[in-house]
């Protein structure tokens, strides 16, 4: 899916890997970068939420959440967090409705069942400052990422 600078995407309410309802209003007067993942405990998955975790100063010092989002269930996702000792990011769960939200976004994945891998990054009011999609098997570039989040804080 192609997703235009500006286009609005669908609210969202999710819960996170504590079970906590999630939702865009959350985060009035900051940019949240939405980074899906296809599966939870896979390497290229883990990689791509650590870089997260990792440089979390970097997004909080540019006024951006960034949030970890997969189609796993809120158990899978909890387990993952506390294996890779996560103190910060918060990982979201798109299972049920099953991959509802990236359904919306036109990332969904039927034959697999699972998100495609992208990175989308919105304002408090839910409108794409910039988006990437990636190859299921690749992982995107932090620095490419965190150029995109300074640019647009």
């Amino acid at each position: 899916m192609k997703f235009e600078q500006g286009e609005k995407i669908p609210e969202f309410k999710l819960k996170d890997h504590t079970g906590n309802e999630v939702s865009l209003s959350d985060f009035t007067g900051k940019n949240v970068l939405l980074s899906f993942h296809p599966l939870a405990w896979t390497s290229v998955c883990r990689k791509q939420m650590q870089s997260l975790e990792d440089n979390y100063a970097d997004f909080t010092a540019n006024n951006t959440v960034p949030l970890g989002l997969s189609i796993d269930p809120v158990p899978s996702k909890k387990a993952w967090a506390e294996k890779l000792e996560f103190e910060n990011l918060k990982m979201l769960s798109d299972f049920w409705p099953h991959g509802e939200f990236a359904e919306k976004l036109g990332i969904f994945i039927e034959k697999s069942g699972t998100s495609g891998r992208v990175n989308i990054l919105i304002n408090d009011q839910g409108e794409i400052l910039w988006s990437k999609e990636y190859e299921l098997g690749e992982l995107p570039d932090i620095e490419e990422v965190l150029e995109q989040v300074k640019d647009n804080s």
